[in-house]
């Protein structure tokens, strides 16, 4: 009997699906239409396409989901209505965060303004309790102190409380016991308590992290609790419901529920374990991950098959104290619109048509010239043939866009007017590439570009030559990346407790100790979510520092230890230290700061298949010759179907790759060949 695993990744545009046969190991692909209005109503559109095939629901035994929900909740300010509570005297916490700017441009403004408070002053309690820096009660919790708090904050609407106590990782019963007091003081009031949400050390970054998760957990829960619902009507009750996490890791329905901070990277977390995939099947171990989609581009470095993993980050000038996979994002994607200011001044982004009405192309209202409407424009993107052949785009339309808005302002043509739009646009994704590469250290002529996402292939390949790469690596189903990545995820759990001690002072037995415990309540976890022994795989981890320091350093740590470990642990220590910062101080005392225990569920992988030629030409995949700009010149250029063509087969630029998720631009002399896995290898300057 069949069994089908579903995967869907919610963008601006369009929500993109993969379906997989298990039995037969056959991939099949859908973009439907965005609803942003109600993200899960084009999730059950895209399910429903395969139960119109024939499949019975009961058939689907596995349903993952990149949302981006939570997400844009917090980018758009619209999560609930939250209330904070903090140790008495210490209500200055939030505001005050970490006293310093940003780094970047941040520094040179002078109009700079931190994000506003998500919870601000008129909606922040004190408690009067103290928990001692070792974990002593010092003042026990007043209760009654406590009942007239949430008193006076019955009348302000509040929806969701966070609590962050002082020292409550080390002592969590005062927060747990105001919990207790909230339910019954404000009955239906959702609960964020930081010993459980991020229980470590540094009390603005466990604050933020704490109030950002009540401010999104009861919009991401009414979410997961409506598309469950709309699951079940549709027949599909598999157990084995995920949604995608900012580790590169699924978490169950309910276990998200609970904790929505964990989700703010979830739609391109996706792309990012796909990509993993990528190194293996092509043998390149270093990547730039180029995710350009709708409304936002993301990129991320991938170093000898290895993402890069923060254990604290941004989202919009938040602090996110999580482990999340090290993705920068910038406004730049196919709805990014462009206009002429008052100056005369092209400004390209960051506001973006989205999914309505989207580019003027699309027929759907639109009039303002986006990124997609210029590649139109360009010659770039098929009429008759996007979403293969399912959407039709109007030139025309397109056309009076950049026209009406930038060329005629401008005294230019319409093409010069797109192309100029487009380079604009390639440069700031340019500079989101530099950001975590060379401005790193990182040498660019060492990486390959993978595009994905509905138009990341549009522009990889200018991209990629005009950055000195590698090359460029467009995968079989670019357009639906994030989706495929999702299918070879696993379950992953991360568990912190920081415990301040010197290394010298503690032994092989009391680290052990400490995992222990952390290691009990992940397998506990694990196996509530059914996975047996043999499926769970623990990973272990210490942070580190110099005595003094103010940062750590996440380092691996073998378990259980044995005698003479830590001499290998501390200089394990200093040879990453030494790596990241040039130099290192073996004769300082080294402590150890917070204890991490990543839980990880295996699931099936899903292995793609490969392929062999069958002696195909490359004219049996010419579909057509169209007029195409490049560089100031329109010339007649080649168009191909991806689909057709064969393992080994070439294309030299200028050329179209049209398949039905995406496009393939490839400019004068680059040359791009199909391997085994049919992933598109382009070399640049090669003709």
């Amino acid at each position: 009997m069949a069994q089908y695993r579903v995967t869907v990744d919610t963008g601006g545009t369009f929500s993109d699906f993969v379906y997989v046969d298990d039995e037969t190991r056959t991939v099949t692909i859908a973009k439907v239409p965005s609803t942003p209005d109600d993200p899960s109503r084009a999730i059950l559109n895209g399910v429903e396409l395969l139960l119109q095939k024939g499949v019975d629901p009961k058939d689907v035994r596995y349903f993952c989901h990149g949302t981006t929900v939570g997400t844009n909740a917090l980018l758009e300010g619209k999560g609930v209505r939250t209330g904070l509570l903090v140790t008495e005297g210490f209500r200055g916490i939030y505001e005050v965060g970490e006293q310093s700017r940003p780094h970047g441009p941040a520094i040179f403004d002078i109009l700079y303004d931190k994000p506003a408070m998500l919870v601000p002053q008129s909606r922040t309690g004190e408690v009067r309790e103290r928990v001692a820096f070792d974990g002593e009660i010092l003042l026990p919790l007043d209760e009654e102190a406590l009942r007239k708090t949430l008193q006076d904050m019955k009348g302000k609407d509040i929806q969701s409380i966070a609590v962050c106590l002082l020292f409550s990782f080390l002592a969590p019963q005062h927060e747990e016991r105001v919990r207790e007091i909230i339910a019954e003081e404000l009955p239906g009031c959702s609960v964020s308590l930081s010993s459980e949400i991020v229980p470590q050390i540094r009390e603005y970054y466990r604050l933020s992290t704490t109030a950002i998760n009540a401010y999104l957990q009861p919009i991401l829960a009414r979410y997961i609790a409506n598309l469950d619902g709309r699951l079940r009507e549709a027949g599909v009750e598999t157990p084995q419901k995920y949604i995608m996490q900012s580790n590169g890791g699924m978490s169950t329905f309910e276990a998200t529920a609970k904790k929505a901070v964990a989700t703010v990277l979830s739609g391109p977390a996706g792309g990012i374990t796909a990509s993993m995939h990528a190194c293996r099947t092509t043998g390149y171990q270093n990547l730039i991950t180029f995710d350009m989609g709708g409304t936002s581009c993301d990129v991320a470095l991938i170093k000898d098959g290895e993402p890069s993993v923060s254990n604290r980050g941004k989202v919009e000038g938040r602090d996110v104290a999580l482990p999340m996979i090290d993705i920068n994002t910038v406004s730049a994607g196919g709805g990014t619109l462009a206009h002429v200011d008052r100056y005369g001044e092209l400004i390209v982004g960051p506001q973006s048509a989205g999914a309505v009405p989207g580019p003027a192309c699309y027929m759907r209202g639109g009039t303002q010239p986006t990124i997609t409407d210029c590649n139109v424009l360009l010659g770039y993107l098929s009429p008759d043939n996007f979403l293969g052949g399912k959407m039709k785009l109007d030139v025309s339309l397109a056309r009076e866009a950049v026209e009406s808005a930038v060329a005629r302002p401008l005294s230019m043509s319409g093409e010069d007017a797109a192309e100029g739009i487009v380079r604009i646009i390639n440069v700031k994704m340019q500079e989101a590439i530099k950001a975590i590469s060379t401005m790193r250290g990182h040498d660019l002529r060492d990486f390959m570009l993978l595009a994905f996402g509905g138009a990341g292939p549009l522009h990889a390949c200018r991209i990629a030559e005009n950055l000195g790469m590698a090359g460029v690596i467009v995968p079989l189903y670019p357009g639906v990346y994030s989706a495929m990545g999702l299918v070879m995820s696993d379950v992953k759990h991360d568990y912190i407790r920081s415990r301040m001690t010197a290394l010298a002072r503690t032994d092989e037995a009391g680290i052990n100790a400490v995992f222990a415990e952390l290691e009990k309540q992940a397998r506990k976890d694990l196996a509530d979510e059914h996975f047996p022994d043999d499926r769970v795989v623990i990973e272990h981890a210490l942070d580190m520092r110099y005595a003094g320091q103010g940062y750590e350093m996440t380092i691996p740590c073998p378990s259980p230890l044995k005698a003479g470990d830590l001499l290998t642990l501390r200089k394990a220590f200093d040879e990453e230290h030494r790596k990241t910062f040039g130099h290192t101080a073996p004769d300082e005392p080294v402590e150890i700061i917070s204890y991490r225990l990543r839980g990880v569920g295996r699931v099936p992988p899903v292995e793609l298949p490969s392929y062999e030629s069958t002696g195909a030409k490359l004219a049996d995949a010419l579909r057509e010759t169209r007029p195409c700009r490049f560089d100031g010149k329109t010339v007649e250029t080649p168009v191909y179907q991806r689909e057709r063509l064969d393992v080994g087969v070439s294309v030299t630029g200028p050329a179209i790759i049209d398949q039905l998720d995406c496009t393939t631009v490839l400019p004068p002399g680059q040359t791009a060949t199909v391997d085994t896995y049919k992933n598109l290898i382009i070399k640049i300057g090669v003709a």
